[in-house]
């Protein structure tokens, strides 16, 4: 039997319009409009690296250039639009999937108090009922305000003492909600004054499989197209056998069907779409013509190994490579044109000296970098530098290299 085939240029198509990078970079960034976003995406990875700007503001920042870092902290911490939680990293989650989550906090209560006995130091079990005593009776706290008289770790940032473990474990299993940062320290809260009642657990075990159904449907509709394990990746809470298991069933009750993809070298994958896949990669907006730099913690990245089927692209953060064995730097943005990436850009934000300095940019191999595409170039980093407030945009000296 033939299957149906996604031509690579359409996948790409459809895959760039489900991440918001097909349209225009335009529109409100704010309150519900910020809100829908994100909702479209899923979730956004927070991260704590601010080489240039951290990795949540910039994948927000290259979808809509209005938005600022207030807003996505006005509408999380006021508004309490969104909830942050695990998904394959830590993310803002819009709320309305708070329920779909009652799953993962008992998958990881399990899974954590497991692992966390074998390479946390001991006694953070211990800790559980004293932190949540503590938050009770004083309110919200970060790491640093439990745990004082306890030894800290010399083991570096993983090594925390145990009342940071009790947090994290309590966090991450339910108990308490993350209801912001300050300085990308945490601070936590009881659940029960966080988060709306009916959105919250009714006491009874979780039943799995709508939980499963909610997530991998909701999974395809963000890809467009994806292999059973790239449904179970992209919440990270379904696993494998999980998510293969709903594709055989879906697949019967004919919500979904199986499809060959096209990927950038020629060769075709099968993966599940909905029936109507062909049409939806047809109608996808051509993407504009313009340079965009995307966060390495890009949605549409990632997947480094879907990213690389669908663009031909290889890239792999090096912030944990040594610097004498990096292949382009510690931290290198993607370069997204159109429908393609054409390159990755190693620069900092030097901002005692109010510059944004561009150290060294290389090319895909097949890209001909000429005059046109360092204007585009220029006009976004244009766009990053006001982003980030500072006042000048300097070349290094050597800053085109030639493509590895």
């Amino acid at each position: 039997m033939t299957l149906p085939r996604l031509e690579n240029r359409m996948a790409r198509a459809l895959f760039m319009d489900r991440h918001a990078l097909a349209e225009s970079p335009a529109g409100p960034a704010k309150g519900s409009d910020l809100g829908a976003l994100i909702h479209r995406l899923g979730f956004v990875q927070l991260d704590s690296i601010n080489t240039v700007a951290r990795a949540h503001d910039l994948i927000l920042f290259s979808r809509r250039p209005s938005y600022r870092a207030e807003n996505l902290k006005r509408h999380y911490e006021q508004d309490k639009a969104l909830f942050e939680h695990w998904t394959h990293d830590a993310a803002v989650i819009p709320m309305s999937f708070y329920p779909h989550w009652h799953l993962r906090f008992q998958r990881d209560a399990e899974l954590l108090r497991k692992r966390w006995r074998n390479w946390r130091r001991d006694g953070f079990e211990a800790q559980y009922e004293t932190v949540l005593q503590h938050i009770q009776t004083h309110g919200p706290v970060s790491s640093s305000d439990v745990g004082k008289d306890e030894k800290k770790g010399s083991g570096g940032w993983w090594d925390w003492h145990p009342s940071k473990t009790a947090l994290e474990y309590l966090w991450r299993s339910g108990a308490l909600t993350v209801i912001g940062r300050e300085g990308f320290q945490k601070r936590y809260d009881l659940t029960e004054r966080v988060i709306e009642q009916h959105l919250c657990p009714d006491g009874h075990p979780c039943e799995a499989e709508p939980t499963i159904d909610w997530l991998c449907n909701a999974a395809l509709d963000r890809l467009g197209f994806a292999t059973s394990g790239e449904l179970a990746a992209f919440w990270d809470t379904v696993s494998t056998t999980e998510a293969r298991a709903w594709c055989t069933a879906a697949e019967c009750r004919g919500e979904i069907q199986q499809i060959e993809v096209e990927n950038a070298d020629g060769s075709l994958r099968k993966h599940f779409a909905r029936p109507n896949v062909l049409d939806s990669a047809a109608s996808a907006p051509a993407p504009p013509n313009r340079i965009r730099v995307l966060s390495p913690f890009d949605p549409a990245l990632r997947d480094r190994k879907r990213a690389e089927r669908l663009f031909g692209f290889h890239y792999r953060i090096e912030v944990f490579v040594p610097a004498p064995k990096r292949t382009y730097g510690y931290y290198v943005f993607p370069l997204l044109e159109g429908n393609k990436l054409v390159g990755r850009i190693d620069m900092k934000a030097y901002r005692d000296r109010d510059t944004l300095v561009v150290r060294a940019l290389w090319p895909e191999q097949k890209i001909k970098w000429s005059a046109a595409r360092t204007k585009r170039l220029e006009a976004e980093l244009e766009r990053v530098r006001r982003f980030i407030g500072l006042g000048h945009i300097e070349f290094g000296p050597e800053w085109l290299c030639d493509p590895k």
